[in-house]
């Protein structure tokens, strides 16, 4: 496994991520940011964030097994929500936690959740991009 991913103790323990990851593979991929949108293009969950939420992640574990990896190999997620606010953690953990069941995976990589005024389009919710280190 490339990924290891670390609680420091001294740090906060988060569930839905880990604080570090320590990457230990050969190839370094960069999934550009995923949205709400099937393989055609069509919206999903529009006005939902849970459902934005977890088609993203969909998408990203899409892309990974392009590459021959999967959410084990992730190093470093980058979440860009539009109109942050706390309310929204239960929210993006219930489509996080719907997307893991469906992939039958844990993904906890570090995260950095950054608030937004507009992504690319105005039915946008959420965009998710990614950073694997596969052996």
């Amino acid at each position: 496994m490339a990924i290891t991913l670390v609680n420091p103790d001294g740090l906060p323990k988060v569930d839905i991520y880990r604080q570090v990851s320590v990457a230990t593979g050969s190839k370094l991929v960069f999934i550009a940011g995923q949205v709400a949108r099937d393989a055609e293009g069509g919206k999903i969950g529009e006005g939902d964030f849970a459902a934005q939420v977890e088609q993203c992640y969909l998408n990203l574990a899409t892309a990974l097994a392009e590459v021959g990896g999967s959410f084990d190999d992730v190093a470093k997620l980058t979440v860009y929500v539009v109109d942050w606010t706390p309310d929204k953690m239960a929210l993006f953990a219930e489509g996080a936690a719907r997307a893991a069941e469906k992939l039958g995976v844990t993904p906890t990589p570090p995260l950095t959740g950054i608030g937004v005024a507009a992504l690319a389009e105005p039915d946008l919710l959420v965009e998710i991009e990614a950073t694997a280190v596969i052996e």
